[in-house]
């Protein structure tokens, strides 16, 4: 053989080789896609219908009513009315469910407001209780009330002579009328302790001054203006009487009479001037413009 052909042979040979060993691969290749294939169907879910098999069903017996068991036995066989029907067809159906309305969007009133709107439909049903008129006094009632008021007036002003006579006249006249007599008893025992004391008093403007002095200073203001004035009636241009009252008044927080007082005083006795300048008791009295006219700025 020629070189030529030795060589061809080999290069047939080693083709051959190539080719068989790479078919096998080519095999592999082709058999795995079919195993995947095949693995995807198997993964896929079998439907039950076709997979598994239907269970034998058992026979069962029909089940006989009522109905069948009495015709069976002759009994005549009551037929529901449609009205029962109907009740037991509504029974079964549940009820719609209710949808709640607003009542703000709606005419509709809340629950509340219906309770409030009946109470006050009730309560202007019902008449309104008619007041009872005030009894009428009566004629003697009415005479003991008159005559109580004038002797009131008098006791009022300090007329306690006058006063108790009209409160003993109508003790005499209507003491039938109860209120009235217990009211016209405390104010008559007052007038006639307060004619007691004034019998006990002195009669002179001096002795009356002093009284008011002692009254003054112990606090008892009401008592010394009272025993001031009663000096005065017996003794009008007593300066030092007018300052006394002054000072009482001045304590009782009456400021305008106290600094009319004062100026009577001082009008009188223009020395008592000094005497005001440094006096306690006129102490209410210096925050007023008239106080320091009266006191500090004497007149040309």
């Amino acid at each position: 053989m020629q070189l030529s052909e030795i060589q061809s042979m080999s290069t047939l040979a080693k083709g051959l080789r190539r080719s068989t060993s790479r078919t096998p691969s080519r095999r592999t290749t082709v058999k795995s896609g079919k195993n995947r294939a095949l693995k995807a169907k198997s993964a896929r879910p079998k439907s039950k219908t076709a997979t598994a098999k239907a269970p034998a069903r058992k026979a069962t017996k029909p089940k006989v009513t009522a109905k069948q068991r009495l015709a069976k036995k002759g009994a005549p066989v009551r037929k529901a009315s449609p009205a029962k029907k109907a009740v037991k067809k509504t029974a079964t159906q549940k009820p719609a469910p209710r949808k709640l309305a607003d009542a703000s969007n709606q005419n509709v009133p809340a629950p509340g407001v219906k309770k409030t709107q009946k109470l006050a439909a009730l309560r202007a049903a019902k008449p309104a209780p008619v007041p009872t008129p005030p009894r009428q006094p009566t004629i003697d009632e009415a005479a003991a009330l008159r005559t109580f008021e004038r002797a009131h007036k008098e006791f009022s002003r300090g007329r306690f002579a006058e006063a108790r006579n009209q409160f003993r006249f109508l003790l005499d006249k209507y003491s039938q009328v109860s209120e009235v007599a217990a009211r016209a008893r405390t104010y008559l025992a007052i007038a006639e302790s307060r004619l007691r004391t004034e019998s006990m008093l002195p009669r002179d403007a001096d002795s009356l001054y002093d009284r008011g002095v002692i009254e003054l200073n112990r606090g008892e203001y009401v008592a010394a203006q009272e025993m001031f004035e009663r000096a005065l009636k017996r003794e009008p241009e007593a300066a030092h009487i007018h300052y006394g009252l002054a000072a009482t008044r001045a304590r009782l927080g009456s400021i305008d009479l106290a600094l009319q007082s004062l100026q009577r005083a001082l009008d009188l006795q223009p020395n008592l001037r000094v005497r005001a300048q440094h006096d306690h008791d006129l102490n209410p009295l210096r925050n007023d413009p008239d106080f320091d006219k009266l006191v500090f700025q004497p007149r040309a």
